[in-house]
C-alpha cells in the first residue's frame, strides 16, 4: 500500500520449482496447530520475531493445507484462528483488475482506450518537467494515459494525491478521480514504472461509471457472492471484527513487537463513512482469497461457473510493462518467471500463484515491519510447502 513497500510485491512469486503431490486435506481445526506446513513458523513465534500467521496451500481443485500458528492478540495470547481476518491492502489491486477484466470481456472499455474516453476529467492533464520548492515547470503528455497504464503502473499518476490525508479511505471514488485528474503526471505515460494507488483507483471509477452501479456493489455481485468471498469486505461487520487480527510493528528497540492500529484507514473500521479503495481497502481471510486464486489459476473458471475470459486472465497475469521496464507488473498482479504472478499487501500479507504446476500458497500476517528475522517467515513457509507439496529437486 504505501509507496516505497511496493518493491517487495516483486519478491512474492517465489513458487518456482514447486510440484503439487497427492492431495491433502486440510486441517480440521484448530487442534491441528503446529503439526504441519505452519510448524515451521513456530520458532518465529517464540523469539517475538511473529505475531502469527495462518498458512494456506491449494490446487487447482482445493485446499490441501489450512493452519494457524500464534497469536490474533500477543498481550491476550489469544490464538490465531484459520478463520481470522486481515486487512489485505494491496492484495485489493489484483481483484479490482479482476473486476474491471470482466468490463473487457463485455465489450463496454477497451485497455487502450484513453482514461479520459471514461473520465472526462482527465482530459487535458498536465505533465510535471520540471519541479523544485518555487516552481513547476509542465507540459501536455505525448499521449493521455490509457486504461492499460493505470493497470499496470505506468501511467505517471502519483501515489496518491494530495487530498488523500490523513487516511488513505476518505475520498468517495468520484472525488478521488478528480483528484488525481489534477495533478501533473510525473513521467511521460508508459515509459516507466512507478506503483500507484491513484492508478487502479482511477480503474475503479471508471467500473462504477461504465457498469452504472457502486464499485463495491458490483464487486460483490460479481466476484464476492458467487465467488463464496464471504468474509471479504471494505467493512467489517462485528462478527468479523471479533475475529480481526490485531496488527503489530517491531517495537522501539527492535527485539518484540508493539500493537498499532492500520495507520492507512480510519477508525471505527465498520463506519460506512470510510470510502472503498480499489488500491487498497478490502478485507479478507485466507479461504476467500484461496477462492479468488483458483478462479484465475483455472483460466477464469471456478465452480463450473466462468469468470474471466482465458484472453482476460492471460493479460492480468503475464508482463504488461515495456520491455525497456525492469518491472515485471501484469494488470493487477506482479509477474514473475515461469508461469507465476502473486500480490503482497502494505501489512506483509502475501498471495502467490503458480499456474505451470497448479498451486496457490496464501500468507495472512498484520505486521508493519518484522523484528529480528521475522520477514524470512514468509520465505520459510514458501520453502516448507515446496517440500511438503512434492517441492524442487523432486
Amino acid at each position: 500500500m504505501k509507496s516505497g513497500i511496493h518493491s517487495r510485491l516483486f519478491l512474492v512469486v517465489l513458487l518456482l520449482g514447486v510440484h503439487a503431490s497427492a492431495p491433502v486435506p486440510a486441517a480440521a481445526d484448530d487442534a491441528a496447530r503446529g503439526q504441519g506446513v505452519a510448524a515451521v513458523l513456530q520458532p518465529f513465534v517464540d523469539r517475538h520475531a511473529l505475531a502469527g500467521a495462518v498458512t494456506l496451500v491449494a490446487d487447482r481443485d482445493k485446499d490441501l493445507s489450512l493452519e494457524a500458528v500464534g497469536f490474533a492478540d500477543v498481550a491476550a495470547r489469544k490464538p490465531l484462528r484459520t478463520d481470522a481476518l486481515f486487512w489485505i491492502a494491496s492484495q485489493s489491486k489484483p481483484i479490482t483488475a479482476a473486476a474491471f477484466m470482466m468490463l473487457v470481456d463485455e465489450g463496454k472499455v477497451s485497455l487502450d482506450d484513453p482514461v479520459e474516453k471514461y473520465l472526462p476529467e482527465f482530459k487535458g492533464q498536465w505533465l510535471a518537467v520540471e519541479r523544485d520548492k518555487d516552481h513547476e515547470l509542465l507540459r501536455k503528455p505525448r499521449h493521455p494515459i490509457t486504461v492499460r497504464e493505470i493497470l499496470s503502473h505506468t501511467s505517471g499518476l502519483p501515489f496518491k494525491s494530495a487530498l488523500e490525508q490523513p487516511t488513505l479511505d476518505l475520498l468517495p471514488l468520484r472525488v478521488g478521480a478528480g483528484s488525481y485528474a489534477m495533478t501533473p503526471l510525473l513521467f511521460e505515460p508508459g515509459s516507466k514504472y512507478q506503483y500507484s494507488n491513484a492508478g487502479i483507483n482511477t480503474a475503479g471509477r471508471i467500473i462504477e461509471v461504465v457498469s452504472g452501479m457502486p464499485y463495491e456493489k458490483f464487486l460483490e455481485q460479481r466476484l464476492f457472492g458467487p465467488l463464496g468471498m464471504k468474509d471479504t469486505t471494505f467493512w467489517p461487520d462485528a462478527g468479523q471484527l471479533g475475529r480481526l487480527a490485531k496488527s503489530y510493528k517491531p517495537n522501539a528497540d527492535k527485539t518484540g513487537l508493539e500493537e498499532i492500529k492500520i495507520t492507512q484507514l480510519k477508525y471505527p473500521l465498520n463506519d460506512r463513512s470510510r470510502q472503498p479503495m480499489p488500491a487498497g481497502g478490502l478485507f479478507s481471510t485466507a479461504q476467500d482469497l484461496s477462492r479468488f486464486c483458483r478462479m484465475v489459476l483455472n483460466g477464469g473458471v471456478f465452480g463450473g461457473r466462468r469468470y474471466l475470459s482465458q484472453a482476460a486472465v492471460k493479460a492480468m497475469t503475464t508482463k504488461q510493462t515495456a520491455a525497456s521496464i525492469p518491472q515485471s507488473y501484469g494488470l493487477g498482479w506482479a509477474v514473475g518467471k515461469n508461469d507465476t504472478f502473486g500480490h503482497g499487501g502494505a501489512y506483509a500479507t502475501n498471495m502467490a500463484v503458480d499456474a505451470k504446476r497448479g498451486l496457490v500458497m496464501v500468507f495472512m500476517v498484520q505486521h508493519a515491519g518484522f523484528p529480528g528475522d521475522g520477514k524470512k517467515s514468509l520465505e520459510t513457509f514458501q520453502k516448507t510447502a515446496e517440500e511438503r507439496f512434492g517441492g524442487a529437486g523432486k
